[in-house]
């Protein structure tokens, strides 16, 4: 391991980190917050000062990086990123470092958890870095190609390797720089466009910028108590819907449709299969909403625990089914019901939904819609092979075949989500929490969501964990985002040996 290389590029991501809170500070000067200025000058000044001294420390490196120095600056970085993240919410007083840390981590990985119990109590700037977060998190790996990849050669390449969300990260591999900066370029339009939008539908520019960042990164940040629902605007809903659905997107599709190929989201499998299931779950959360439900016991009086299951009109049903579907199967976390106290069927709908996430190359998290679509093909020829034993067919998706190692990284990655997830509701069910708060807790975290059921619920926050609880689940979503690999070999001690 060459720790003069980690030294000098995450010394240049500390720099960046930096500048990146100046916007802020300059929202602090509009609103008057004058203690908020002072905490994101001296948070801008810390991660200065940090950079400067790594990258003294890593002066002389060489320019080239391998594999396990790619894997080594992807962890470290977000690791590292999420701790300077974390100065503004304490050098303001807002939150004690360990609940700052995971404030931070659920910015930067777009998970949109939050341990605040009332936002609107912070200062506007504050909520601002807050939900830039997000923004820098939801294309971090493209800014940090386009910032540092003429430094690391085709080295850049392996860090997409390591940080890749999905088994196929991108179909614009030739012309690796040129393509990086045009996704940059089509995620920085889509941010201008959806801003316009929502500032046409009625939000003030400090809003649209809060709210798209939030959508277009899948994060679910807001700078409102009540999320999305505080506008009570259906258009407003309506221009979040498409941003959470073009953040939940291939982006290198886009760039494809950039460069010519109009076609590029119609031919491509795993999106026409994630639009599928957007609506085959809205339609089915429609009806269940609309009465269509079941009692038990049969024929008996229904079981309600706490909340009394309303029946809604098919066009309010509607709205919000379709609206948290996106919300949820985006992974973004924007809210406009309490869906905690919807029916047993439509919950368990949105839970699922919440795993399956977004497409692989989007802003989104979950296991991949990819990864669905990949192991719904193996389990249909692994049934064929039972009485067509000596038909051999090569794993394809959109004419191309996926290599061994691809399905054998995918497999890892299905056992390692497995074992985290069940080792974590063990772990928070040890720390006292019910199993229903537990179970979805790690579902949230873990695929980067935000909102769970019952105390981690739609219009709850999980402030109520503690700190041995709000670590762990800083690391999980860590290892959400970055799927697994990259934040694991990081506590492998042959990893760091020479």
């Amino acid at each position: 391991m060459n720790y003069r290389i980690l030294a000098r590029y995450i010394g240049f991501i500390c720099i960046a980190i930096g500048i990146a809170m100046l916007p802020s500070a300059a929202w602090a000067v509009y609103f008057r917050e004058w203690h908020a200025i002072e905490a994101l000058l001296a948070s801008s000044v810390v991660c200065g000062v940090a950079g400067a001294i790594l990258l003294w420390l890593g002066k002389g490196a060489p320019n080239r990086i391998y594999e396990r120095e790619a894997i080594g600056l992807v962890g470290l970085s977000w690791i590292v990123t999420s701790a300077l993240g974390a100065l503004p919410f304490y050098f303001a007083g807002s939150l004690g470092f360990i609940d700052a840390y995971f404030e931070s981590a659920s910015g930067f990985t777009t998970s949109g958890c939050t341990v605040i119990p009332d936002i609107e109590a912070m200062e506007k700037s504050i909520l601002f870095w807050r939900s830039f977060t997000h923004w820098i998190g939801g294309i971090g790996i493209v800014i940090m190609f386009v910032a540092v990849l003429p430094y690391f050669g085709s080295g850049g390449k392996l860090i997409a390797k390591s940080e890749a969300t999905g088994p196929s990260p991108s179909r614009l591999r030739p012309r690796f720089r040129k393509n990086a900066s045009l996704i940059v370029q089509v995620y920085s339009a889509f941010t201008v466009v959806f801003t316009i939008a929502l500032m046409a539908a009625g939000m003030s520019f400090y809003d649209a910028l809060c709210h798209t960042f939030g959508g277009l990164a899948t994060g679910g940040f807001s700078n409102r108590q009540a999320s999305a629902a505080a506008f009570e605007s259906l258009l407003i809903e309506l221009i979040l819907i498409a941003c959470m659905i073009v953040g939940g997107t291939n982006f290198a599709l886009f760039a494809e449709m950039g460069m010519g190929n109009w076609k590029a989201l119609w031919r491509d499998s795993e999106w026409k299969l994630y639009i599928t299931i957007l609506v085959l779950a809205t339609v089915a959360i429609t009806i269940n909403l609309a009465g269509v439900r079941g009692d038990f016991p049969v024929g008996g009086e229904s079981y309600k625990p706490v909340d009394n299951h309303e029946t809604h009109e098919v066009a309010h049903s509607l709205r919000i089914a379709a609206f948290h579907v996106v919300s949820c199967m985006t992974t973004t976390g924007f809210v406009t019901d309490d869906f905690d106290s919807w029916p047993y069927f439509s919950r368990m709908l949105l839970v699922v939904i919440m795993i399956f996430g977004g497409c692989a190359g989007s802003t989104g998290s979950g296991i991949k819609v990819v990864r669905v679509l990949m192991m719904l093909k193996v389990v249909y020829w692994r049934l064929e092979s039972t009485f067509r034993p000596k038909t051999v067919r090569p794993l394809r998706i959109d004419g191309d075949v996926v290599s061994e190692d691809v399905q054998r990284r995918t497999s890892a990655f299905i056992y390692l989500y497995v074992m985290w997830f069940f080792m974590g509701c063990l772990f928070l069910s040890w720390l006292g929490l019910p199993f229903e708060s537990a179970f979805t807790a790690m579902i949230a975290t873990l695929n980067n969501i935000g909102p769970g059921l019952e105390h981690v619920g739609a219009i709850r926050d999980y402030h109520l964990i503690g700190a041995p609880g709000t670590m762990f689940l800083s690391i999980t979503m860590l290892l959400g985002r970055l799927e697994m690999i990259a934040i694991l070999v990081l506590f492998m001690p042959g990893f760091w040996r020479n």
